[in-house]
């Protein structure tokens, strides 16, 4: 199943789609007992949006070897997770804005977990319990603040950093799944979720260690090798096999 959120006629709404209708539903497909209202709409009636507006994005970092070796890295013991705000997100089609004080921002492909109901402490068998569905996220990075910081939060937290979308699909086994960027046309990168150092399952209930995952939040699982610049007027687009591509310019 494929889910959406859109605006239509100025407010937000979510729905199903198949093909190029759309279901639209009575309230958000995150809350129990959402139900068809008997609107049926298409493509051309609606704006799309990130499918979740989540409390957070928990990210993960260096989780594919060779985008560690790329950089000069080791692997961590641990995953290395850290925080995207909510501000950050954007949907299919929206602008990426490149902040004035980053001379370098990157783009990093990655298959997204949408979180479907509250989690805390979760082993690992019971994680998949826990995941509504999968959607394509671009870790957008400023990596020469991300260097001169030391951390993380500025380079990876700047307003239209997150685009997340183009819907969320729930009937898929993300354990093989192809991630590509393609900029301009080319591909840039290229790789497969059964690279992971670390499968999803460990990633939710690792996070879920840590802090509690509520409905609706994001966990970007890792960027392959491959990252590299955008310009303004470039055209990035993420790609994750089974679900559909991201599509964004740069300003």
């Amino acid at each position: 199943m494929k889910y959406i959120r859109f605006i239509h006629e100025g407010a937000i709404r979510f729905g199903t789609l198949d093909g190029e209708k759309i279901t639209v539903l009575d309230r958000s497909f995150l809350e129990k007992e959402n139900l068809p209202t008997g609107q049926i709409l298409t493509f051309k009636d609606v704006q799309l949006l990130a499918p979740v507006h989540p409390s957070k994005v928990v990210c993960i970092g260096l989780n594919y070897a060779k985008h560690i070796a790329e950089f000069g890295g080791s692997k961590p013991e641990d995953p290395i997770i850290f925080i995207k705000p909510n501000t950050s997100v954007i949907g299919p089609e929206a602008e990426i804005i490149a902040p004035a004080m980053s001379q370098q921002v990157d783009h990093e492909a990655e298959l997204a977990v949408v979180i479907g109901k509250t989690a805390k402490d979760i082993s690992e068998d019971k994680a998949f319990d826990y995941i509504f569905g999968y959607t394509c996220g671009n870790d957008v990075t400023a990596r020469d603040l991300q260097r001169k910081d030391g951390q993380w939060t500025r380079g990876k937290g700047f307003d239209t950093f997150c685009p997340l979308g183009p819907w969320i699909v729930t009937d898929l086994d993300p354990n093989h799944l192809d991630v590509r960027a393609i900029l301009n046309g080319k591909v840039k990168q290229s790789s497969n979720t059964h690279y992971f150092l670390n499968p999803i399952t460990k990633l939710v209930s690792f996070i879920s260690q840590v802090m509690t995952l509520l409905p609706g939040d994001v966990i970007l699982t890792g960027t392959p090798e491959g990252v590299s610049p955008m310009k303004s007027g470039d055209e990035i687009v993420v790609q994750v096999e089974g679900i559909g591509e991201l599509r964004n310019r740069i300003r």
